[in-house]
């Protein structure tokens, strides 16, 4: 049971890691806590029942919907401040999630700030 609590700790230490605020990557994750990838995404799946990578994708995008909504930054600005390297991509991961492009999130969310 002593391994279990360590695991415990050590994910949650992990989850705090990953929810900073700060991008991160499952690499990343990986080489700050000394696991190999495999392990850490069989530890988290094991813990949450989630796959690791789907969940920071989605923390990512929660991020910048967040920032979209409340900031002045351009989509290319938060593409690169939740960790994407190409806008692109951000934009297309976006789409999938929001069901729209960043740029008409942003607007709308303005919208709803000046006529609030």
């Amino acid at each position: 049971m002593l391994i279990d609590t360590a695991h415990g700790d050590q994910l949650q230490k992990i989850l705090q890691r990953a929810e900073s605020g700060s991008p991160c990557t499952m690499r990343e994750l990986a080489l700050e806590f000394d696991l190999s990838p495999s392990r850490l995404q069989h530890l988290f799946k094991e813990r949450t029942g989630a796959r690791l990578g789907q969940w920071l994708a989605e923390l990512r995008l929660q991020r910048a919907a967040h920032l979209l909504a409340e900031s002045n930054m351009s989509v290319k600005e938060v593409a690169y401040a939740v960790g994407y390297r190409h806008t692109s991509s951000f934009v297309r991961a976006f789409e999938r999630v929001f069901q729209q492009a960043p740029g008409r999130f942003q607007r709308q969310m303005l919208n709803k700030r000046v006529f609030s």
